[in-house]
């Protein structure tokens, strides 16, 4: 499809400098700009691109002031990062624009699935499922019996939800996310094994959330987990037994958490976190990369280590863990002295 600077400006409510007859079909970097592309500049330190790109449209900030010649249509807004955002996520709703379902979907004649909607090729939806208005699903997914999705939802290929999971409207499945799969249950026995403990609860996800490819969130023993509305969590997470994450927490990729433990709201959670069971995370608390969390986190703290601490102790920390050796070596030569010293 293209669209003409004037048509953009509109949905923008920006201005235009140049020709607004000017017209795009796709979308490039600025630095990598074509004829016929729309790009943007919000960082300064690719003003020069500006001068040199051959995109045919290009959205700025209000406040840009260039330097010297320009061939490109200006498209002057408040803050261009944020109007190119709302460009690309109205691409990707016209990319995803879908209905109709494909012939070799099986659907089971208890489902019920919401206008508007696109069901893909090989989508096996189970009994007594309820699907919303306007959902994607595309070829691969598997919702099992029970499944309740909201309106707006996107199921990108291969995603599977088991029995009885609950879906808000608004929630972006990626490709191999698992809803519901069996918490790691298991019980010693007097032979010395495990007897499997039966996993019966569901997992809830709230409204607008998104869960990366590859993440899986398990199943509670009893009752619910649950994904609070907002949240954000990235690739290759594995989200244990009723656990609960709050609204609006963002969790970065190959984060492990354990059963039972509740994470609290506007939290942010860095790659390769470890956090161990039925732990208390408060409200707005950050955790680096690699930490390894062992007990309960107040409201507001920072943490970073394994086992994790306050960040400012732990960086007061560091300083002596890169002097280890040196003062390893210190510790040796001043033995060696005593030593002498008695001889």
């Amino acid at each position: 499809m293209e669209f003409s600077a004037i048509q953009i400006a509109q949905l923008l409510e920006g201005e235009i400098e140049g020709d607004g007859t000017a017209t795009v079909h796709t979308l490039a970097k600025i630095e990598e700009g074509v004829p016929g592309s729309l790009s943007f500049l919000a960082n300064p330190q690719y003003t020069p691109h500006i001068y040199e790109t051959q995109a045919s449209i290009v959205i700025v900030n209000k406040s840009f002031e260039p330097e010297a010649d320009i061939n490109s249509t200006l498209i002057r807004v408040d803050d261009a990062y944020r109007a190119f955002a709302q460009l690309l996520d109205l691409y990707n709703q016209m990319k995803h624009d879908k209905q109709g379902i494909d012939n070799t979907a099986v659907i089971s004649e208890s489902a019920s699935i919401g206008s508007d909607s696109y069901i893909g090729a090989l989508v096996s939806i189970g009994d007594n499922c309820k699907i919303g208005a306007n959902a994607k699903i595309y070829p691969g997914c598997i919702i099992g019996d029970n499944v309740t999705i909201g309106d707006n939802c996107l199921l990108h290929s291969g995603a599977i939800i088991y029995t009885d999971c609950v879906l808000g409207n608004h929630i972006t499945l990626h490709s191999g996310v698992v809803i519901g799969g069996d918490g790691f249950g298991f019980a010693p026995n007097s032979a010395n094994s495990y007897d499997k403990v039966a996993q019966i609860g569901n997992v809830i996800i709230e409204d607008h959330v998104e869960i990366g490819a590859n993440t899986t969130i398990d199943r509670a023993t009893l009752g619910s987990t649950i994904i609070r509305k907002g949240a954000k969590i990235d690739n290759l997470i594995q989200i244990a037994h009723n656990v609960e994450i709050g609204e609006n927490t963002v969790i970065a990729a190959q984060t492990g958490i354990a059963g039972s433990t509740k994470i609290g709201k506007n939290c942010m959670i860095g790659g390769q976190v470890g956090i161990v069971g039925h732990l208390s995370i408060g409200d707005n608390v950050k955790i680096a990369a690699q930490s390894g969390v062992q007990n309960n986190i107040k409201d507001g703290d920072i943490v970073q280590g394994s086992p994790a601490f306050n960040v400012r102790e732990y960086k007061k920390s560091y300083v002596y863990f890169r002097k280890l050796t040196k003062m390893a070596e210190d510790i040796e030569d001043l033995k060696k002295q005593v030593a002498e010293s008695k001889k």
